[in-house]
């Protein structure tokens, strides 16, 4: 792993922290370097509040350094007025002279506009760094931009030889049929804090009625 690659990594892992936060906005980290040393980050915490821009560059005690840093993101900086100022308008007002982006907003209202936006300001910009990682990231944000559908998960729990349940008639007594252990129940539960819409089938909802909240994970 280079140096640029390492502070990208550090900008996916802070990205993270956003996960089940941020949607339907995605999770985005940022760190600003000063001479090999990280001085400023932040992370994307909550939709409509400071994006991660902002939080890293408010994270940096001493202003001054920020004009001979280098601000490296996972995601293209917003050019837009949205909830929240364009963070091209903060990072050009701050005379950063480099950026160092993951990959491209596929957001309409960015798109590579964020990206023109600094170099006609004289910002040097990269990008691609880490690109596939930062779309995997944000996988259900990318889909949803890019197909106009949601990103979809299907699970299910079957038995070595293909089973989901008994038989269960009418009338009979037989009750829910559990095939996962307790750790995967832990598991399913915490993907559902992650997720904004959880679907099941008619006969689930019929025989189970089950509560789909997420009991087993804090």
């Amino acid at each position: 792993m280079n140096e640029i690659e390492f502070y990208m990594h550090r900008c996916l892992d802070l990205a993270k922290n956003g996960l089940g936060y941020v949607a339907p906005n995605p999770m985005v980290g940022c760190v600003i370097v000063h001479h090999n040393t990280i001085i400023g980050e932040g992370y994307h915490q909550r939709y409509g509040e400071p994006h991660a821009e902002v939080n890293a560059i408010r994270s940096v005690k001493n202003k001054n350094l920020l004009s001979k840093s280098t601000l490296y993101v996972s995601l293209e900086p917003c050019c837009h007025h949205g909830k929240t100022p364009p963070c091209t308008d903060l990072i050009i007002a701050e005379k950063i002279p480099e950026v160092v982006i993951g990959t491209v907003d596929p957001y309409d209202e960015v798109a590579g506009q964020g990206i023109a936006r600094l170099r006609n300001h004289g910002v040097k910009v990269d990008i691609g760094i880490l690109r596939n990682k930062s779309i995997r990231l944000n996988k259900r944000f990318f889909v949803y931009h890019q197909k106009k559908r949601p990103y979809i998960i299907l699970k299910w729990a079957q038995t070595a030889d293909a089973f989901m349940d008994i038989e269960r008639l009418p009338g009979t007594p037989a009750q829910p049929t559990w095939i996962t252990s307790e750790k995967l129940r832990m598991l399913v539960h915490k993907w559902r804090t992650e997720e904004q819409a959880i679907i099941v089938g008619t006969i689930t909802a019929l025989k189970d009625n089950p509560r789909l909240n997420v009991r087993d994970w804090t």
